[in-house]
């Protein structure tokens, strides 16, 4: 217990050191591999990102790790990222690491089966319509619950407007 409070300038220089070390790595890969290393558009994304906050830190404060472990395990999430973006061509691969979009509204319709599926209430789904502006539910085209967690509210005030079926494509209903 009494380490906890123990200072030695040598730990500080190598922490301060070590975190400038695998800032440059990570801007460096970042760079490389582009900005969806650090997107949300399916699990893997959100895997990568965890990963890499994770060895970022543990690089930084661990003793046992050295910068130059660090810098390989990012090297190889970011390698890992990168094969799995250009393998997500291949549907197989794609349902095993995508979550699908599920339709929530088709129209004024609330879809509840679906809402159970997403685990999302009808208080949500509300609070979403809310925020997208919608006053009528005659105005509601469609509501997605995106592979990304998020959900999408597809509207609009002229009642005769219909929604291109291009953008519910990949919709699970």
């Amino acid at each position: 217990m009494e380490k906890w409070f123990q200072f030695k300038e040598i730990d500080l220089l190598a922490i301060v050191l070590t975190a400038i070390g695998i800032y440059l790595a990570t801007i460096i890969f970042t760079r490389l591999a582009g900005k969806r290393s650090f997107s949300k558009m399916s699990s893997f994304d959100f895997a990568m990102t965890v990963a890499l906050g994770s060895m970022i830190a543990t690089t930084v404060l661990s003793k046992s790790v050295s910068l130059w472990d660090g810098v390989v395990g990012l090297g190889i999430i970011y390698v890992l990222q990168l094969s799995v973006a250009i393998l997500r061509r291949f549907n197989v691969i794609k349902k095993v690491v995508d979550n699908e979009p599920l339709l929530l509204m088709d129209g004024k319709e609330i879809l509840h089966e679906n809402l159970n599926k997403a685990r999302v209430t009808e208080e949500d789904l509300r609070s979403k319509l809310r925020e997208a502006n919608v006053i009528r539910l005659s105005e509601v085209r469609a509501v997605v619950f995106e592979a990304t967690g998020d959900i999408s509210v597809l509207h609009t005030g002229d009642e005769n407007e219909e929604l291109e079926e291009w953008l519910i494509k990949d919709v699970k209903r």
